[in-house]
């Protein structure tokens, strides 16, 4: 091989490799600091696009799980709701019979009016409680992260029991009413096992799309350690050798001495 001084053929390619191995030591370290197999889009273009939409997706699982939850908490709420009114209905129903008892004059029936005049009005109350805004009774339905679930129907018996007559027709709208109350809770029980289902459905989905997409863009630490220390050699070497190819070149100043 000729000897020459203007080009350093040895220390171009030593150069060359240095900086190959070099970029390859930066990577592995912005890998395992940021526990991330694509750190830049050039890493793998396709992977990352792969891994946006996997992201989102379970993100979007997430959001549906969290709903599902609110939806879960509305139907305990209606229906702690549901409960009073069935033990207020309870308590009307017998106040309907007692008052129908022929042996009670108009003072004891006037009475028992005064409660079951109250507690109609309790259930008036009870009829219009919301959830964060929303009527817990009524005849619509709310979606659900698409599962509809119902807004209970919840009506009063009548007014008073003023006299046997309306007594016995209080207590009567009042069992009827138990009835409703007893059918909407069962109604409520069904669709709170629904949502937990669905929930739990969600919760296996969101956790499948977190394994795919951690597949894809986390790092085996173990394989990429192992490059690591790899990469680290041969930058010492690299650079080791570098110099001693610009030193080869000072033989061509021996020849001119």
């Amino acid at each position: 091989m000729s000897v020459v001084i203007n080009t350093n053929y040895a220390a171009t390619v030593a150069s060359n490799n240095l900086s190959a191995s070099n970029a390859q030591l930066q990577r592995s370290l912005n890998r395992l600091s940021s526990g991330s197999s694509i750190v830049t889009p050039a890493d793998d273009a396709g992977g990352l696009a792969v891994s946006m939409k996997l992201s989102s997706a379970a993100k979007n699982q997430g959001a549906q799980i969290s709903i599902l939850g609110n939806g879960v908490s509305f139907l305990q709420t209606q229906d702690g709701a549901l409960k009073v009114a069935g033990e207020i209905l309870t308590r009307m129903a017998e106040l309907g019979t007692l008052a129908s008892d022929p042996t009670k004059g108009p003072s004891d029936i006037a009475n028992y009016d005064t409660e079951f005049t109250a507690l109609n009005s309790q259930l008036t109350s009870i009829a219009g409680q919301q959830f964060n805004g929303v009527t817990l009774f009524g005849t619509g339905t709310l979606s659900v992260a698409g599962i509809n679930i119902s807004q209970a129907s919840l009506t009063t018996a009548v007014a008073s029991v003023t006299s046997a007559t309306t007594a016995s027709a209080g207590g009567a709208a009042a069992t009827s009413a138990i009835q409703t109350v007893a059918t909407e809770r069962a109604q409520n029980g069904a669709e709170q096992s629904r949502l937990g289902f669905a929930s739990e459905l969600l919760t296996v989905n969101k956790s499948n799309l977190e394994a795919a997409n951690s597949r894809i863009t986390d790092v085996d630490v173990a394989q990429e350690s192992t490059q690591l220390a790899r990469w680290n050699i041969l930058v010492q070497s690299g650079t080791a050798m570098l110099s001693q190819a610009n030193q080869s070149a000072q033989i061509a100043l021996k020849l001119l001495q």
